[in-house]
């Protein structure tokens, strides 16, 4: 397929279905105030509501990869946008906490293959080593959903309410539902039977190479959703004593850092690939400056604090790296179930850090509403420490990059030293 048709017909139906994902996800934000008001929803019920989409997202992901192997992106997400639709119209016209939680559920469960299904599109009509470019464009474009979950949202909601939001919410999803039936080519690659289910699973989950990077990826890129999706707000109004409006310009500073990221590490990684770098390389190194930026802000270096919140966030993009690396070590056949095995790390990874730094900060008394800076920096900290852990491993032993290095380099210094 030329290259103009597989960005018409492919990439463009489902980046479009996975920017709808990040706009569902990131939406409640916006409307919380106007729930609470219409439906008088307490704190604690928006925040089962919100846990609600992402448990069915969660759940639904191993079964989702095999899925995808077998039937093909084009019809599982196709099917897939239609429950969100109705999952949209449903929150559009509910009236109780139950039709919502139901709702909201039924969001989850349609765009939990939003982002897989679009690797797998990639992987099956992209060549192998454009992948990390399209997957950085991919991530992009999709995380400007949660962009537009913030101003433009909160403008159609002064227009038309939330629930004309939301009902035009699962119009535009129908619409990205019929887009893909129709656009997007049926699947040429039919895994064996052999590929599919427990027993493809078992052979990705005791891959040696999929756990070198596996700790790595879930830490360091878990640690950048739990912090920008949660903690980073706490931060900068408890510890940098920043006002709500500093507060939002640096939320939406990061929200342009994760799309860039996304991008520049797309783009690095084609780059470099053309001169040996491989993907995973790209990965320890981002890693580094990740960990960098955490120890700054824990140090309390003087750097701009938004440079170093934005370095946090671009981080979240570079999952990027990660697929591009599972492209490299699993063939197409099983793409999807390899990357719903990484992708479910990520997603677990980011609800026990976000879990686990809110306990730690919880031993800390609140003073006037505000937590002590200590206890966010030895949350923070020790989450640091398993991000370093898990860059050692990835780094060390036969299969790390230190180990690849030496396999590598140990032919070329016997040829030299057999012709010297």
């Amino acid at each position: 397929m030329p290259r103009w048709r597989a960005i018409v017909l492919v990439f463009a139906p489902f980046v479009f279905g996975y920017y709808l994902s990040y706009l569902f996800r990131t939406i409640n934000a916006v409307i919380a105030g106007e729930l609470t008001a219409d439906l008088g929803l307490g704190t604690a019920d928006l925040g089962l509501l919100t846990s609600a989409y992402f448990l069915t997202f969660a759940i639904l992901q191993l079964p989702l990869g095999v899925a995808l192997d077998r039937y093909g992106p084009r019809r599982v997400q196709s099917i897939l946008m239609l429950i969100a639709a109705a999952g949209a119209a449903l929150f559009a016209t509910g009236h109780s906490l139950t039709a919502l939680l139901i709702a909201r559920a039924m969001i989850g469960a349609g765009v939990a293959a939003a982002f897989m299904a679009g690797l797998k599109a990639v992987v099956l009509w992209f060549p192998k080593e454009r992948v990390a470019l399209v997957n950085g464009c991919f991530v992009m474009i999709g995380a400007l959903g949660a962009l537009t979950a913030t101003t433009p949202a909160a403008l159609v909601v002064d227009w038309m309410g939330w629930r004309g939001l939301f009902a035009l919410l699962a119009a535009v999803t129908v619409a990205s539902a019929v887009l893909i039936h129709v656009a997007v080519p049926e699947m040429t690659v039919r895994p064996a039977s052999g590929a599919l289910g427990l027993r493809a699973l078992k052979a990705i989950y005791t891959d040696g190479k999929f756990w070198r990077i596996a700790p790595l990826s879930a830490t360091c890129i878990g640690t950048a959703w739990a912090l920008q999706g949660l903690w980073a707000a706490p931060w900068l109004a408890d510890v940098e004593r920043l006002d709500q409006v500093h507060v939002v310009r640096h939320l939406f500073i990061m929200g342009v850092a994760l799309c860039a990221g996304a991008l520049i590490f797309g783009i690095g990684a084609d780059r470099l690939r053309r001169r040996g770098v491989r993907p995973q390389t790209l990965l320890a190194v981002a890693a580094c400056g990740f960990i960098a930026a955490q120890i700054a802000l824990i140090a309390g270096v003087p750097i701009p604090s938004d440079l170093m919140w934005g370095v946090i966030a671009a981080v979240g993009g570079a999952t990027v790296l990660s697929y591009a690396t599972l492209a490299e070590y699993f063939p197409k056949e099983i793409a999807g179930q390899a990357n719903a095995a990484l992708n479910i790390l990520h997603i677990g990874g980011a609800c026990v850090i976000q879990s686990g730094i809110g306990l730690v900060i919880g031993h800390w008394a609140a003073m006037s509403g505000h937590h002590p800076a200590i206890a966010y920096k030895t949350a923070f900290a020790l989450n640091l420490f398993l991000q370093i852990v898990a860059l050692a491993y990835f780094a060390g032993g036969k299969t790390g990059l230190i180990g690849q290095w030496l396999s590598t380099s140990a032919p070329r210094t016997q040829q030299s030293t057999h012709s010297a």
